[in-house]
This record gives structure tokens, C-alpha cells and sequence, in this order.
């Protein structure tokens, strides 16, 4: 098959020419436990310059995600319901609904997803649903540039 003048290979049925995501995800993710405090997450956000996280179990599975968002309605319910932040933990604010994408995606799949939805990143988890990694926008950009370095 052409495309724009390269040729793309026909490949086995099942075989994809796209990289998984575990090429370009973070390895080291930071990720608070359910029990954290909130003023040390917000502490944490604020230290490394990242606008969400993971909340993993001791297993190291994803119980939820824990944004700025989530932290800012901690402000406003302080202001209206007299709360102090430092005796909140994570786990009353964070999101339960995490949505997460597997090892084996490829780029092409989740680049998908990403366009599906209004996410910054995915926790990416192993079969047992266990923390991997995560993959931004900004990995996916990156492989797509690499993409079209090799095939465009």
C-alpha cells in the first residue's frame, strides 16, 4: 500500500506497525495512597509542577486519580462548611472512575482515546491492574512525530 509516496509494508493479520504505549509512557510515576493527606498532595502537586496523580493501593493497584480540580473543591468546601484541609485525605476527594489503558495499547489506540476524551493522561496498568506508568498527550505527540519520521 502507498501512502504519500512511502511504502507501508503489508503486515501478518494481527501484526501492527504502531509502537505500544509502553515506548513512550513515564516509567516513574508519582501517586498518592488512599490514606495521604490532602495538604501533603497538594504540597506534592505544587513541588513537582504536576497537575494530577494516581491513588494506588498497597498493591499498587488504582483505587482513583486525585486532580488540582479535586483540590480546589477542598477550598470551597472549607469556605462553605468551616473544614480544615490538613484532617481530609485523599481518598474523600479523589475520582473513583479512572480510566486506564493497558500495556499492549498502541499509540494509534490510544491517540483514539485521547480524542474521545478530555483526559491529560492515562494511568497505564499491567494485566492485574497494577501502576505502570502513564502516557500524556505530550508522549503521544512525540510518537506520533517519530511515526512520521519513519513512515511519512
Amino acid at each position: 500500500m502507498n501512502f504519500q509516496g512511502a511504502k507501508v509494508p503489508n503486515l501478518p493479520k494481527g501484526v501492527n506497525q504502531y509502537r505500544p504505549v509502553t515506548d513512550y509512557m513515564t516509567k516513574e510515576v508519582i501517586s498518592f495512597s488512599p490514606d495521604q493527606s490532602i495538604s501533603d498532595a497538594m504540597d506534592i502537586f505544587l513541588e513537582h509542577k504536576i497537575s494530577g496523580a494516581p491513588v494506588v493501593d498497597a498493591n499498587e493497584k488504582i483505587v482513583g486519580v486525585l486532580s488540582e480540580i479535586d483540590c480546589l473543591r477542598i477550598m470551597v468546601d472549607e469556605a462553605y462548611h468551616n473544614l480544615h484541609h490538613g484532617k481530609i485525605t485523599v481518598s474523600q476527594y479523589m475520582s473513583n472512575n479512572v480510566t486506564t489503558i493497558s500495556m499492549d495499547m498502541d499509540v494509534l489506540d490510544c491517540a483514539q482515546k485521547f480524542l474521545r476524551t478530555h483526559y491529560r493522561r492515562f494511568p497505564v496498568v499491567d494485566v492485574h491492574g497494577k501502576l505502570k506508568g502513564q502516557v500524556s498527550r505530550r508522549d503521544i505527540l512525540k510518537a506520533t512525530r517519530d511515526l512520521k519520521t519513519s513512515t511519512w
